[in-house]
């Protein structure tokens, strides 16, 4: 398991990388498209189209690298009050989940993608062809999906592996002397 761990880690850093990629891409064309309109009145043909293209593209690759790094929105203000046990499970039944979710995503939007290859799809101004950049964000849900599937098994380990842990009662000696200190 820590080998496929490890690939998926890689995978993920290696879209990041990509995505980071698309990101300067998108800038120097955004700039070039601002210069080339105020010096010589002749913006780039398409640009728009290629921004948002290249958006799409880079937002589907971060979302693996993002995952791995724990960066995406957890409310957890609960479960960690809970006993370990108890946070494992959720973890797994959250992960399981959102691995479901995400690897339909994944399955609905290239099936999306060859329904617009199959029907020509091209971009209004530039007449390029969408296909290649759905396939791409659907390769970056696949990729997340392969992290939750990563985190999943994590989370099922540690059900597994944790014991009836109970939470070690409090000091009572120590409880009374935060209250007398409150008081005063």
């Amino acid at each position: 398991m820590k080998k496929l761990e490890g690939l998926v880690t890689g995978l993920s850093r290696i879209l990041n990388n990509i995505a980071g990629f698309c990101m300067v891409l998108v800038m120097a064309l955004v700039v070039a498209n601002i210069l080339l309109r105020a010096l010589f009145k002749h913006p780039i043909l398409g640009a728009y189209e290629y921004v948002v293209y290249t958006t799409a593209v880079m937002i589907g690759l971060t979302l693996a690298y993002c995952a791995v790094q724990n960066g995406h929105i957890a409310v957890d203000f609960i479960v960690e009050r809970l006993p370990l046990k108890a946070q494992a499970v959720i973890d797994t039944l959250i992960n399981a989940t959102a691995l479901l979710f995400w690897a339909a995503c994944a399955w609905q939007t290239c099936n999306y993608a060859q329904r617009m290859t199959a029907n020509g799809v091209v971009s209004p101004t530039t007449q390029i062809p969408v296909a290649p950049f759905i396939y791409l964000v659907a390769f970056g849900l696949l990729a997340l999906s392969l992290v939750l599937l990563v985190k999943t098994s994590e989370s099922l380990r540690k059900v597994f592996s944790l014991s009836s842990i109970s939470m070690p009662a409090p000091d009572v000696g120590a409880v009374k002397s935060i209250q007398k200190a409150a008081n005063q």
